[in-house]
């Protein structure tokens, strides 16, 4: 049975199972067939170990750290020392090991939590779909009857959760990373501002917009993680429903949206104005203009390769072949071009920020589409990209924006995951989950 940490937590404090039971339940459960491609590698023995030591501090009566002895797992692009970094390819994996720990994962391990395995992603972290053909593609488990893409680039992170193998997954966020699987599988993913959690030792796609962060079940589980990784609580106040400002742009995030998707996110925002929220459809014209502004190639094609501009050129077939086209896309981007890009980018923050400035939140479908089968993009190139651009669009912009979002399940009972993105400007984290938190509460009282 999957689990909140909190939940865990309280089972382990009432004596109804141990740490060490918790992380083995998990470990069985990764050996299942529904888990197959979750992990391109398990820490069976060591996070064992560390639920081990974890029940030994608890019966010494010795204080445990909320993430101490549970099952965490992290992304296959954070550095584990004596490990090369795989980051979802096949083309690294003659390269050197890392020496030491990722920022992430030292974080992780001073918390306690018990690391149970390297999760499968979309090569380089490059695609918001999740197919990877080097490992395999993580099926979905919102649909028993149908293999459907878990969203990417986390891909076997939001799977290892939505099965139960871990409590909390360690992913990534530069276009969508965290909320998009999050979305889709029925979880909530919290993207932090990016200057919040430090990236080093994690394998870069785009040093403009790449966020370390993590997604789990709960909106508190989420902040006890970014409270590990960043060394610091956020000072989160509660916050009543009624009397928050909510703006629901008209401008580019209901595109094409799916009619469930549509439907879904009408019922979800009913209930929130109808307990006190001030919902308000706003214009917000900014939205359009990020795809020219975020040209050419766009920062994630151009930094990406200038990060593997080298492998490319002696190594083109052995990547995914989709992977390739689109970084190779920022090949051709000068340098004064790419200047414009970044002045661009500033010009537009500070526009948008104005605009989201009288708001509490930024609210919308995390992704305007239901998770597409498997097979469909694998037969085609362009089903691929058309679903990939859907994914990708709407949680961009706030990568775009340097800003904040969560995404949180919206869907009713026995429907395929939706997500509803609430998002705010840089630095509003702590003010923006206390929104979080009143909008989940909400959510999850109409779900079920």
């Amino acid at each position: 049975m999957s689990q909140t940490i909190t939940d865990a937590r309280a089972r382990i404090q009432r004596g109804e199972t141990s740490h060490e039971a918790v992380v083995a339940d998990a470990l069985e459960k990764a050996r299942s067939p529904d888990a197959q491609h979750v992990f391109t590698r398990v820490y069976a023995e060591s996070a064992l170990a560390t639920a081990r030591y974890a029940d030994a501090l608890k019966a010494a009566g010795r204080y445990l750290p909320p993430l101490a002895g549970l099952p965490v797992s992290i992304k296959d692009l954070y550095d584990v020392a004596g490990e090369t970094t795989w980051a979802g390819s096949v083309v690294c994996r003659d390269d050197a090991a890392a020496t030491q720990d990722s920022a992430a994962v030292a974080a992780l391990r001073w918390q306690g939590a018990a690391i149970v395995g390297k999760t499968n992603m979309t090569e380089f972290a490059f695609s918001g779909v999740g197919i990877n053909p080097h490992h395999g593609t993580p099926r979905n488990p919102a649909d028993p009857d149908v293999a459907r893409i878990p969203g990417g680039s986390s891909s076997g992170a939001a799977v290892s959760v939505a099965l139960g193998l871990s409590v909390a997954a360690l992913g990534s966020d530069t276009g969508g990373s965290i909320r998009i699987p999050a979305a889709l599988c029925g979880l909530v993913g919290f993207k932090s501002t990016q200057a919040r959690i430090s990236r080093s030792g994690a394998f870069e796609l785009s040093r403009t917009l790449d966020t370390v962060c993590a997604m789990t079940r709960s909106v508190g589980d989420c902040l006890t993680v970014d409270a590990a990784l960043a060394g610091a609580a956020l000072p989160v106040r509660l916050r009543p429903l009624k009397g928050m400002r909510l703006a629901v742009p008209k401008t580019l995030m209901f595109d094409g949206v799916a009619p469930q998707v549509a439907r879904t996110f009408d019922y979800a925002i009913q209930h929130l104005s109808e307990l006190g929220a001030n919902v308000e459809t706003i214009s917000f014209q900014e939205l359009a203009e990020i795809q020219l502004r975020n040209a050419p190639g766009g920062f994630s094609a151009v930094e990406a390769f200038a990060v593997h501009r080298n492998r490319l050129a002696r190594h083109r077939d052995a990547f995914d072949q989709r992977v390739a086209q689109r970084i190779a896309t920022g090949s051709n981007v000068s340098a004064a071009e790419y200047i414009e890009m970044q002045d661009a980018r500033r010009d537009w923050i500070t526009r948008a920020e104005a605009v989201l400035r009288p708001y509490d939140a930024l609210v919308c479908p995390t992704v305007p589409i239901l998770a597409p089968p498997i097979s469909e993009l694998l037969e085609s190139d362009e089903a691929f990209f058309k679903a990939n651009g859907f994914l990708l669009r709407n949680t961009f912009a706030i990568n775009y924006l340097d800003g904040c979002a969560f995404s949180l399940p919206c869907h009713l009972e026995g429907e395929l995951p939706i997500g509803m993105m609430l998002a705010s400007v840089n630095n509003d984290d702590a003010r923006l989950a206390g929104v979080a938190l009143a909008v989940e509460a909400v959510l999850s009282s109409y779900r079920f």
